[in-house]
C-alpha cells in the first residue's frame, strides 16, 4: 500500500469509529475494512459521484443537482446513507444494480443521466468497496432531493427497460489481450468509472452513447452537453489530442493545465472534484490509452511555423472588413492570451494551436465569449484565474468578429463565426 493510501486508511478507521455503522461492519473496523473503504473513497472521486449527487452549497451526496438532457432537466438522487431518503437501506446487490445496470429497489429505472453504462465496466470488487465507502464513511443527509418532473413521455420510466436492453453494455471490463497492464488500467479508468463517453462521446437518436470503447469510431469524437462541446479525445492533430503529449495529458487531468491549456466550462468542475485526486499513475495510464486512440472525426487546422500575423492585421484568411476582429483582441484579449496568441503557462491558455480554439463545434468558445468562465482551483495546480464575459461589452458583431480572427491567426484554420451563431446560443443561454 503507497504511504497516501495508508494514511487515508487510518483517516477512513477514524471515520468508521463515529459514523452510523449497519450491517457487516457494525463491529470495531479492521485494517481490512478501512483498506476497503479506502479503496471505494478513491473510486468515488474516480467516478465524480459527488459531482452529480451534490447540490451547489448542498451537503455532500444529498442530490438535488438539476442535470439537463433533451428530455428535461433531471434531478440526482440522495446516494447518502440516509436509511429513509438515501440509499442506507439498500442491500449490496441492490446498490450494485443501481450502479451498474441503472435499477433501483422497486424495479425503478434510471434516466441515463446517470451513466450506469460506463459504470457496468466495473468489477463486483469495486462495488464491495464503493458500498462500504457509501455505507460507512459518508454522512447521512436526511432531507429529501427534489423529484424529477419531465414531461410525458419521458416520464414513464418502465419505457427505460427497452433503452437499457438496446443501448446499455452489462459485462465489466475485461482486459485486451495484447496489450499492456498500464494501457489496460488506463481503458478501465477513461471507459469506466471516469466515464469520459458520458460527455466526450456523440449521442444517437435515442440519447445512448454512440460507442463505449475503442471499437467505435465515434467514441469519445466529442459531443455537446449542457451547451458545452466536450472535445475530441482521439489523436486528430487538428481540435483532438494529436499534438499534446502523455505527461502534458496527464498533468491536465491533474490540475487542469498542460500544453498551454485550461480546462474550462464543466471540465472544471470535473478536475476539482475527481481528476485531481488521481495517482500519478493512474493519471499518466489514462493518457496513455487516449493517445492509443486512432484519429477520428478530423476538424480544424494549425501550421506552427506559420508567420505571425501581425496585431494591426487580418488573420491568415479574413477578408478585410473583418479587421475589427483584430483591433477588439487588442483591446479585449491580447493582455492575458498575448499579442501572438501564445497566453502564459499555467496562467492564461495560448490560443494559437489550441484544439477548443479550432474545433468545427463553436459552442463552447462562443459560451466562454457571452459567459466568461475560470480555470480549476487544485491542490497541486495553480491558482485560479477567472475570464470575463463579454455579453454587455461587445456586440454580436463584434463578438464573432474576434472568435473568426483568432480562428484563422498564427497558423490557426478554422471556419469563421458569425453573428447568428452568437445569437443562437444567446438565447439558449438566455444571456
Amino acid at each position: 500500500m503507497t504511504s497516501r493510501l495508508k494514511h487515508l486508511a487510518l483517516a477512513v478507521t477514524a471515520a468508521l469509529c463515529i459514523a452510523p455503522a449497519t450491517g457487516a461492519y457494525a463491529q470495531q473496523p479492521t485494517a481490512a475494512d478501512a483498506a476497503l473503504v479506502a479503496r471505494g473513497d478513491y473510486l468515488a472521486k474516480a467516478a465524480d459521484c459527488a459531482g452529480c449527487h451534490t447540490a451547489v452549497g448542498g451537503p455532500a451526496y444529498g442530490g438535488g443537482l438539476g442535470l439537463t438532457s433533451p428530455f428535461g432537466t433531471i434531478m440526482s438522487s440522495n446516494i447518502s446513507p440516509d436509511r429513509r431518503y438515501g440509499i442506507g437501506a439498500f442491500s449490496y446487490e441492490e446498490f450494485s444494480r443501481a450502479v451498474r445496470e441503472g435499477v433501483s429497489p422497486g424495479n425503478k429505472r434510471l434516466y441515463p443521466a446517470m451513466p450506469y453504462a460506463s459504470f457496468s465496466k466495473m468489477s463486483d470488487d469495486d462495488m464491495r468497496a464503493l458500498y462500504a465507502y457509501f455505507m460507512h464513511a459518508v454522512k447521512p443527509v436526511p432531507e429529501p432531493a427534489p423529484p424529477t418532473k419531465v414531461p410525458f413521455p419521458f416520464n414513464q420510466r418502465w419505457v427505460l427497460y427497452f433503452w437499457q436492453q438496446a443501448f446499455a453494455p452489462k459485462a465489466p471490463y475485461r482486459p485486451k489481450p495484447g496489450r499492456d497492464a498500464q494501457w489496460n488500467r488506463g481503458a478501465f479508468l477513461v471507459q469506466g468509472p471516469g466515464h469520459c463517453g458520458a460527455c466526450h462521446t456523440p449521442r444517437g437518436p435515442g440519447f445512448q452513447e454512440r460507442g463505449y470503447d475503442e471499437s467505435s469510431p465515434m467514441y469519445l469524437t466529442g459531443g455537446v452537453n449542457d451547451n458545452w462541446f466536450a472535445p475530441n479525445l482521439t489523436s486528430d492533430p487538428g481540435s483532438g489530442l494529436g499534438r499534446i503529449g502523455e505527461q502534458d495529458l496527464a498533468a491536465f487531468l491533474k490540475t487542469g493545465h498542460g500544453a498551454g491549456l485550461a480546462a474550462f466550462g464543466s471540465m472544471v468542475e470535473q478536475v476539482e472534484d475527481s481528476t485531481q485526486y488521481l495517482t500519478d499513475e493512474d493519471a499518466l495510464a489514462m493518457a496513455r490509452y487516449l493517445k492509443s486512440l486512432p484519429a477520428q472525426k478530423p476538424s480544424g487546422g494549425y501550421e506552427p511555423h506559420a508567420q505571425p500575423d501581425l496585431p494591426t492585421r487580418n488573420g491568415n484568411r479574413v477578408d478585410a472588413p473583418q479587421a475589427v476582429g483584430a483591433r477588439v483582441y487588442l483591446s479585449f484579449c491580447a493582455q492575458c492570451h498575448g499579442v501572438e496568441g501564445t497566453g502564459v503557462p499555467n496562467v492564461f491558455p495560448r490560443l494559437a494551436g489550441n484544439p477548443a480554439v479550432i474545433t468545427e463545434d463553436t459552442t463552447s468558445l462562443i459560451r466562454l465569449m457571452v459567459e466568461g468562465g475560470n480555470s480549476p482551483a487544485t491542490i497541486g495546480g495553480p491558482p485560479r484565474q477567472a475570464m470575463p464575459g463579454f455579453a454587455q461589452t461587445l456586440t454580436n458583431a463584434q463578438m464573432a468578429n474576434v472568435l473568426s480572427w483568432i480562428r484563422t491567426s498564427w497558423g490557426n484554420d478554422a471556419r469563421p463565426i458569425t453573428a447568428n451563431d452568437i445569437q443562437s446560443l444567446r438565447q439558449k443561454l438566455h444571456k
